[in-house]
């Protein structure tokens, strides 16, 4: 599974945060690795004109699967990490549901 960090110029530290995101992502889909070949990962500040906001970091994924068509879940919150948190939980919830329904048939 190839991970591909993605962020607009308003999320600062992408050296630190690249590898944070990526332990985060491969964390939470590891399991899954065979049944996933890319993971695209899209971090912005929606709030990036003003100076703070709630909710102001959203983080989007976007897996491509072996044989079938991409998921795409997406979180907002506070902070980048818990943004990628949230959306990386998503997601690996997301894609059992998937492959849980696809196994039992």
């Amino acid at each position: 599974m190839d991970v591909q960090i993605n962020t607009d110029s308003n999320i600062e530290g992408i050296n630190v945060l690249t590898q944070h995101v990526e332990a985060v992502v491969r964390g939470a889909l590891d399991h899954l690795d065979e049944r996933i070949t890319r993971v695209d990962v899209y971090l912005s500040d929606q709030n990036s004109d003003k100076k703070s906001g709630f909710n102001a970091i959203r983080c989007l994924l976007e897996a491509s699967l072996v044989g079938l068509n991409q998921t795409v879940v997406s979180h907002q919150a506070e902070t980048v990490e818990q943004a990628v948190e949230g959306a990386a939980e998503k997601l690996k919830n997301s894609l059992e549901s998937t492959f849980g329904q696809l196994d039992e048939h």
